[in-house]
């Protein structure tokens, strides 16, 4: 296995410190914050080992409460709140120094057969067509923002390919949302529980540039606050994050310093496997 793939699973393998008490910790490598997707990710992982292996989670919706600190560890303590026929329902709330710094529900499910539909895929070029990180750092190098260099080269695990950088990394408006292949450099073990949680751990990045775009700006302008405020994510089928997949993320509004971002995630034969919604903040300093 690929060393940065160990890494991030074992960042996913919790402590167990009690009755449905998990602690996590964060990489030697993170920044002035946790990650909000590690965060997500991490609570699934807590509520998931509290349900039986034949229900995976389905959907799952997050409040981000407080900035967490990556030199302390993460308490997560899960609430058993339903256990039905073919449904089971599971809280998590995540602290730190006694403080609540995120919260989570999730839902999971007992396979059962259905009506089945999907949204198209958009057309976008192969991912084997495309710059990976190390290209794109290099082509973009004279005007890349030091804080965009450093997160491009920080994940390591992760075989990123930009459908259209110039519009992800410059101050160009564009209004047509962003597509980003992914993959985890793996292989990774088969259960579908790691790969939710590492699809959970992915589902955070970039979404909030989407509605920066909108306006020119990006993520990495020190004249803006960005910040998640919360995060759903739908999975509506079995999917491996070591095979590509595209994610297409969109703004359709932003308001009160808010915004507004959705993402859909298409398998490489083009099925529709999981669905994004998340809220955030998106705020001008006025001293920067």
């Amino acid at each position: 296995m690929d060393a940065p793939a160990s890494d991030l699973l074992a960042l996913l393998d919790l402590e167990k410190i009690g009755d449905d008490l998990f602690r996590g910790y964060s990489p030697a490598t993170a920044g002035k914050q946790v990650y909000g997707g590690q965060a997500v990710a991490q609570a699934l992982v807590a509520a998931t080992r509290t349900v039986p292996e034949d229900r995976p989670a389905h959907s799952l919706h997050g409040y981000f409460v407080l900035a967490g600190d990556p030199r302390t560890p993460i308490d997560y303590a899960v609430e058993r709140v339903r256990d039905g026929r073919s449904f089971t329902t599971r809280r998590c709330i995540a602290t730190q120094r006694g403080q609540t710094i995120f919260s989570l529900e999730a839902s999971f499910q007992m396979r059962e057969e259905g009506f089945s539909h999907g949204s198209a895929m958009p057309r976008t070029p192969d991912p084997e067509t495309l710059d990976g990180i190390d290209a794109l750092v290099e082509r973009f190098h004279a005007f890349l923002p030091k804080p965009a260099e450093n997160w491009l080269k920080r994940a390591s695990a992760l075989d990123m390919r930009i459908v259209s950088p110039e519009n992800m990394l410059s101050a160009d408006a564009s209004r047509d949302g962003q597509m980003i292949w992914f993959r985890i450099r793996g292989p990774l073990p088969d259960d579908q529980a790691t790969h939710s949680a590492l699809l959970a751990y992915l589902s955070d990045m970039t979404l909030l540039n989407t509605a920066l775009l909108v306006h020119g700006r990006t993520i990495f302008d020190p004249a803006v606050q960005v910040a998640s405020l919360d995060h759903a994510l739908w999975i509506h089928r079995a999917f491996r994050v070591d095979d590509w997949l595209l994610y297409a993320q969109e703004s359709p509004m932003a308001a009160h310093a808010r915004a507004l971002t959705r993402g859909q995630i298409f398998t490489r034969d083009g099925r529709l496997v999981a669905s994004v919604a998340q809220e955030g903040l998106i705020r001008l300093r006025t001293k920067h």
